[in-house]
């Protein structure tokens, strides 16, 4: 299947592509942002892999893939149990292990058939979680990482607020009550246009057979919150990462606090920016905040 976006130049296909799982082979969905004319002369153009937060799906990056599409082949995915991937049946198994897992085999999906030899990544929260994994394991092929607003220590408060709506699966009578919704759990998202917000909104739900509409990810995600009881501390793995990086805070984020984003500058090759009036996390829609990771993903 074939979307259409503003841009002649810039395609984007839906694809879906079967992995591995300890439940046997799994259905994902991802979204392939390509420049036509400049893939078609250069079909091993760079690759860069955008993955969303814990309860997000793949149209979080819709702008700024549009924009880096210019540049880069752009694989913007599901990952298991959001958007229009499958979810598990034992959601036990929803964790990191299964998530770097998805990742891994569609990297190396990629990297096949493209013929290239590394990838950046631009994750947010959960996906820089998973790109951070990714990037420290011996030999990793990711040449860039991008972190948007997750760090080495996420505080318990953080995980407890989080906590409050993940799971609760509300449903609604049409997509103005999600988006009135959103604007009240995800306030930290700072200062969206309307459209941004509408743009959520008809992302983040879909309708059900009783014509109310549904968040797109599956409530036992939740689960793991009940096994979290103290602050979470993973600077063991930051230190196993080797390649050039950017942090990328919301100014009032109460995930990826100050003093942490500091710390992590410790490491070499390592940048920070900072995103003003945002908390937990900017959504990198705006131009400004898109111009962060290309100007970075370029220098």
């Amino acid at each position: 299947m074939t979307s259409s976006v503003a841009h002649t130049d810039i395609q984007s296909d839906i694809l879906r592509m079967s992995i591995v799982t300890p439940e046997g082979d799994k259905q994902v969905t991802y979204q392939h942002w390509y420049n036509k004319p400049a893939v078609e002369s250069q079909p091993n153009a760079p690759l860069l892999f955008c993955v969303h937060g814990l309860t997000r799906n793949r149209h979080d990056f819709d702008m700024i893939a549009e924009v880096l599409a210019h540049r880069y082949q752009v694989i913007t995915l599901d990952i298991l149990g959001r958007g229009d991937s499958d979810r598990m049946s034992d959601p036990s198994l929803y964790g990191y292990p299964l998530y770097v897992s998805q990742c891994l085999q569609m990297i190396q999906f990629w990297l096949d058939k493209t013929d290239t030899k590394t990838v950046h990544w631009l994750g947010t929260s959960m996906g820089g979680l998973i790109g951070m994994m990714l990037a420290s394991q011996p030999n990793s092929v990711i040449s860039r990482l991008v972190l948007n607003d997750v760090g080495t220590f996420i505080p318990l408060s953080a995980i407890q607020r989080l906590a409050e709506y993940v799971g609760q699966a509300p449903e609604f009578d049409d997509l103005h009550q999600v988006e009135q919704y959103l604007r009240i759990v995800a306030k930290p998202f700072g200062p969206l246009t309307d459209a941004q917000w509408q743009h959520l909104a008809r992302y983040s739900a879909e309708e059900t057979e009783q014509n109310q509409w549904q968040l797109r990810y599956d409530p036992a995600i939740a689960e793991a919150f009940s096994e979290v009881v103290e602050d979470i501390d993973i600077s063991d793995i930051w230190q196993q990462v080797s390649c050039p990086s950017l942090i990328i805070r919301g100014a009032e984020s109460d995930l990826l606090t100050e003093a942490n984003a500091q710390q992590m500058l410790q490491r070499p090759h390592t940048q920070l920016e900072v995103v003003a009036g945002v908390g937990h996390a900017p959504m990198l829609m705006s131009q400004e905040q898109i111009a962060l990771v290309d100007h970075y993903l370029v220098s």
